[in-house]
C-alpha cells in the first residue's frame, strides 16, 4: 500500500479527502492509497499533497508560480506580450494540480550531491533543492542520479528535498549582455543592474551541420603582423593559442577583441578560473580603450566552485550563437581550456567515474570537441552570421604533447604556439614559427597580404637555423651576413607592444618595405622606433597608397614600383636628418 501526506491550512471534510483519494488513485495507479493529514500554516491556503515520488501543488504560491509561468515570466525574461494579449491570458489561465516529481538527497559535499527518487530525471536537466539551490543531473545511475551545484551546498543536508523542473541547462541571451560582465549562469556580477534578456538558449547545442556551413574566406584581422601575415585567422575558425604560463597568450587574444572596434563583431571572453583582479585589470583596459562597448565577459573566477567553471564556456558559446544565428560575426575566446578540463576532471573523480590518463575521465576530448564544433560560418541561408574560437591551452614546461593540449591541437583548425625562450629574449609576441600553423592558410587571407608575406615564413626558419649554425663562426661571406641582417630585421618588426594594433595597409607596406631590404642597415635599437617613423611618412606623403592597400586586390607592378619610390625617398630623408643632426 501505497502512502501519501496532504499538507493544508484547514482538515479537509470526508467528501473532500474521498475526491482527493480518487484523484491519486487516477494519477498513480493505485486505489489503495492511505493519505496522511498534516496542518501547514505557511501555505496560507489551499494544500500541498506528496506522494513518494510526487508532489501536487495546490497551494497559493503553486498557483502563483502556475500563472507566472503562463505570462512567460520564467528564465530571469520579462514577458514580451502586448497589453492587450495579457489581459487575454489571464482570463483564459486555468489551474490545474501543480505535478512535481521530487526527490531526497543522500549525500553532499564537494560540490556534489547524490540524489535518490528522481527515476525520470534526464542527462542535462536543471533540479531545484529545497534551499533554492539549482543543480545540474550529470551522472545517472540505476537507483540515484548525481547532479553538481551551481551554488554553495552549506545549505544542503541529507534528506534535503529535491524537485525536477523539466528544463535543460540554459542561458539567457540578448543584446542586453553587451557590455556587462555576467557569471556562467547568466546573473550580472559588475553592479550595473538586471540584464534585459531577450530569449534563452540551452548551454548543450548541437553544432552546425555541414550543409549549414560555409568556408571560410573572410579575414579576422587580430592587428598582430605575426600572426596576420603568416598564420592568417579566418571568420569561423577555430585557432588554437598554446604555451607556457605567462608568454603572452592572453594578450594576443585582448589585442584581436581590441583590434575588432568599428568591425561589427561582438566579443565573448569567458574567463575559466581566473583570479578576479586579473579580469578587473582586463576590464579596465578594455573600457580604457572603448572595446567595452561591443564585448560580453562571461566569468567563473578561481574562487567558484568546479561546475560553474565547468559550465562557463558552454554559457559564453550559448550566448555566441544567440548573434551567430541573428547574422553577426562573434569573436569568443576561452581562457584557459585547461583549468576547464581540471574542473571537469574534479567533478568526474567526485562522482566516481573511472579515471584515465592523467586522471582525467574517458570523454575529456569529448568535452571540448562538442564545445569547439560549435564555432563555424553559416551558410548564406542560415544569415551568414560566424563564431570565430579562439581556445588558450597551458602547457608545462613546453609540453605539447600531453594528454588536454595534443587533444585540443587535433579539434582546432591551427595554433599559435609562444615559446618561453623568445619571450624572454624579448620577442613579444615570442610565436614560434616552426610550431605554428593556420590549416585554413591563405584561403583567408587578403591577396595583397598573401603576396607581401609570401616568403617571411621561410626568411624566418631559415635566418633561425642559421643563427644556430653561425654563432660559432668568426668569418661569414657576404650572401649569409645578408641573410642574417635581414632575418633580424624582420624579427624586430614582428615585435609589438601590447594595445598597438596595426592596420592591413600598414602591415602590407611593413612586409614590402621588408621584403625590399629596406631596413637591412639598420641596427635593431634604430628599428624598432624607425618602423612607426616609416610609418608616418608613408601615410603623409603617400596616402593614396594605403588606399588601394585596403582595397585587398594584390599590388600591380607600377605600385611596387612607387613603394621601391616611397623607400628610397624616406632613407634619403633619414640620412639628411641624421647629416644634419651630426653636423649640429
Amino acid at each position: 500500500m501505497k502512502h501519501a501526506t496532504l499538507y493544508c491550512v484547514t482538515p479537509p471534510s470526508e467528501a473532500q479527502l474521498a475526491r482527493m483519494k480518487a484523484f491519486l488513485a487516477r494519477e498513480e495507479g493505485d486505489p489503495e492509497i492511505e493519505i496522511k493529514v498534516e496542518v501547514e500554516l505557511s501555505l496560507v491556503s489551499g494544500f500541498i499533497l506528496r506522494t513518494e515520488s510526487k508532489i501536487y501543488d495546490w497551494s497559493m504560491y503553486g498557483r502563483v508560480e502556475q500563472l507566472r509561468g503562463a505570462l512567460g515570466v520564467v528564465h530571469g525574461r520579462r514577458p514580451k506580450k502586448t497589453v492587450a494579449n495579457l489581459k487575454k491570458c489571464i482570463e483564459e489561465f486555468k489551474l490545474a494540480a501543480g505535478e512535481k516529481e521530487y526527490g531526497t538527497v543522500s549525500f553532499v559535499g564537494d560540490g556534489i550531491a547524490v540524489v535518490t527518487g528522481l527515476d525520470h530525471a534526464c542527462y542535462g536537466e536543471i533540479v531545484t533543492f529545497s534551499c533554492g539551490v539549482k543543480g545540474m543531473v550529470m551522472d545517472i545511475r540505476r537507483d540515484e542520479i548525481g547532479v553538481i551545484l551551481f551554488g554553495r551546498d552549506t545549505e544542503i543536508f541529507e534528506g534535503s528535498q529535491v524537485t525536477r523542473t523539466c528544463r535543460m541547462a540554459g542561458m539567457p541571451v540578448g543584446d542586453g549582455f553587451i557590455g556587462r560582465i555576467v557569471d556562467a549562469l547568466g546573473n550580472p556580477v559588475d553592479g550595473q543592474g538586471e540584464v534585459i534578456s531577450s530569449d534563452f538558449r540551452p548551454l548543450e547545442n548541437p553544432a552546425p551541420g555541414i550543409m549549414d556551413r560555409q568556408p571560410v574566406t573572410t579575414s579576422l584581422e587580430t592587428g598582430i603582423l605575426a600572426i596576420d601575415s603568416m598564420f592568417p585567422i579566418g571568420r569561423g575558425q577555430r585557432e588554437l593559442i598554446i604555451g607556457d604560463r605567462q608568454t603572452g597568450k592572453t594578450s594576443i587574444a585582448l589585442d584581436t577583441i581590441l583590434n575588432q572596434k568599428g568591425k561589427n563583431t561582438v566579443c565573448i571572453y569567458v574567463a575559466i578560473g581566473q583570479k578576479a583582479s586579473t579580469i578587473a585589470k582586463m576590464v579596465t583596459t578594455l573600457r580604457e580603450a572603448g572595446a567595452m562597448e561591443y564585448t560580453v565577459i562571461v566569468s567563473s573566477t578561481a574562487s567558484e566552485p568546479a561546475p560553474l567553471q565547468y559550465i562557463a564556456p558552454y554559457s559564453g558559446t550559448a550566448l555566441a550563437e544567440y548573434f551567430m544565428y541573428s547574422g553577426r560575426d562573434v569573436l569568443i575566446v576561452y581562457d584557459d581550456l585547461s583549468k576547464h578540463a581540471v574542473a571537469y576532471r574534479a567533478i568526474s573523480l567526485l562522482l566516481e567515474r573511472s579515471p584515465g590518463r592523467e586522471a582525467y575521465p574517458g570523454d575529456v576530448f569529448y568535452l571540448h570537441s562538442r564545445l569547439l564544433e560549435r564555432a563555424s560560418r553559416l551558410s548564406d541561408e542560415l544569415g551568414g552570421g560566424s563564431i570565430t574560437a579562439l581556445p588558450i591551452i597551458e602547457t608545462q614546461n613546453g609540453d605539447v604533447s600531453a594528454y588536454i593540449p595534443t587533444n585540443v591541437i587535433s579539434i582546432t583548425d591551427g595554433q599559435i604556439y609562444l615559446e618561453s625562450e623568445l619571450f624572454f629574449e624579448g620577442q613579444r609576441p615570442a610565436v614560434n614559427v616552426g610550431l605554428s600553423v593556420s590549416r585554413v592558410g591563405g584561403a583567408a587571407q587578403a591577396s595583397v597580404m598573401k603576396q607581401a608575406s609570401g616568403t617571411v615564413r621561410i626568411d624566418l626558419a631559415q635566418y633561425r637555423e642559421m643563427e644556430v649554425f653561425t654563432q660559432f663562426s668568426s668569418e661569414l661571406d657576404d650572401s649569409t651576413k645578408r641573410q642574417l641582417a635581414h632575418g633580424r630585421a624582420l624579427m624586430e618588426l614582428l615585435k609589438q607592444p601590447l594595445g598597438h594594433s596595426l592596420s592591413m595597409p600598414e602591415q602590407v607596406v611593413l612586409l614590402q618595405a621588408a621584403n625590399r631590404r629596406l631596413f637591412e642597415n639598420l641596427s635593431v635599437k634604430e628599428l624598432a622606433a624607425e618602423k612607426y617613423d616609416f610609418l608616418k611618412f608613408m601615410k603623409v606623403n603617400f596616402p593614396d597608397l594605403f588606399t588601394e592597400i585596403g582595397n585587398g586586390e594584390k599590388l600591380r607592378k607600377s605600385q611596387l614600383e612607387r613603394l621601391d619610390e616611397a623607400g628610397a625617398k624616406w632613407l634619403a630623408q633619414r640620412e639628411q636628418e641624421s647629416g644634419d643632426g651630426k653636423r649640429t
